[in-house]
């Protein structure tokens, strides 16, 4: 099976991997499933370190992205296709946050299954995310 990883549990992984209920650990560890964070990931935790809102014990969002490489996640790159098909992923007033749409966009778009814990992201399954 193939996974898009939302920025939580990138970051858990990372550095808090007690946080993480079994099963996913066990994708996480299976050879067969491929693992995916997107470039959006990559930007949102550079954009909120930046700023201040994310903050790493003697790590910097290039180091982030160093662990994330050797950890086995691949990344998915944007393409235009996501870009412009964008409003179409329809609004849901719970949830505004774009960094959360533009990855259930990819992950609906790339037939991926969405791991997150953000029970909000539940009501786009009508869109199309597998969860």
């Amino acid at each position: 099976m193939n996974y898009l990883i939302d920025t939580n549990y990138v970051l858990w992984a990372l550095f808090e991997p007690d946080r993480i209920p079994k099963n996913i650990i066990a994708i996480f560890e299976s050879e067969k499933d491929r693992k995916y964070v997107s470039q959006i990931t990559l930007w949102e935790i550079s954009l909120k370190y930046s700023i201040g809102k994310l903050e790493f014990d003697n790590s910097n969002p290039k180091e982030v992205y160093d662990n994330i490489i050797s950890s086995g996640f691949e990344i998915l790159h944007l393409d235009d296709n996501h870009l412009v098909t964008y409003f179409q992923l329809s609004q849901k007033n719970k949830h505004k946050d774009p960094f959360d749409r533009m990855l259930i966009w990819q992950a609906i778009n790339n037939n991926l299954t969405f791991i997150t814990a953000d029970k909000k992201i539940g009501d786009y399954v009508a869109d199309g995310l597998r969860i």
